[in-house]
């Protein structure tokens, strides 16, 4: 848990409440949270579910790993410590996206268990959605948009999860993706129905 190390503060609660705004949307609001190795598919998904919702007319924004790092989280690294302040400082985020009405998917490694309990530990109950693509690292290294498992084989990237850092598989995901073997847009299909059949997409 983090230090809080402001005092002087106090938690204002909203007079427009998560049940309100869910009404107006005509849709509740959650955290679509992908994780999976590097090359997965986490991000293709997540945007390939987020353009099927959009046209839907459903309140959708996606978080994405790479793009956080860019502004938000550019003064960390990938160390243990710096991965996990990385991980709570989305959670946060993707927090209140969801307070907002708004069905959040981010796409992160998200590696450590005890990291994406932590982020599901802060939001209501139904409102975390662990979303597990699984892709064996033959697939993801064979696929290497990026060129990271080349460099990482390579001594050039230290602590490259998967390779010298673990990947802790999730062992309570509400969906696990058959990244190996399906298409992109069978997993996002797969993801959208999940969606409809648990009743989020109509209030």
């Amino acid at each position: 848990m983090s230090e809080q190390k402001a005092t002087n503060v106090t938690w204002h609660d909203h007079t427009v409440s998560t049940d309100d705004r869910a009404k107006l949307n005509k849709h509740k609001s959650a955290v679509l949270w992908f994780t999976g190795l590097s090359a997965c598919g986490k991000s293709t998904v997540a945007n390939t579910v987020d353009h099927i919702l959009h046209e839907k007319g459903i309140h959708t924004f996606v978080l994405d790993g790479d793009n956080v790092r860019m502004g938000l989280n550019k003064n960390l690294g990938f160390s243990a410590e710096d991965r996990t302040e990385n991980i709570r400082r989305i959670g946060e985020v993707a927090k209140l996206f969801c307070e907002s009405g708004a069905l959040v998917l981010t796409a992160f490694i998200s590696p450590y268990r005890a990291d994406r309990d932590s982020a599901r530990e802060i939001l209501n109950d139904g409102q975390f959605i662990e979303v597990y693509v699984n892709a064996s690292l033959e697939t993801c290294e064979a696929r290497d948009p990026k060129g990271l498992y080349k460099k990482a084989r390579a001594g050039e990237i230290k602590g490259f999860t998967g390779i010298d850092d673990p990947y802790e598989e999730p062992t309570k995901a509400e969906l696990v993706l058959d990244a190996d073997n399906k298409s992109i847009d069978d997993l996002a299909q797969e993801v959208v129905a999940y969606l409809e059949s648990n009743g989020y997409l109509a209030v």
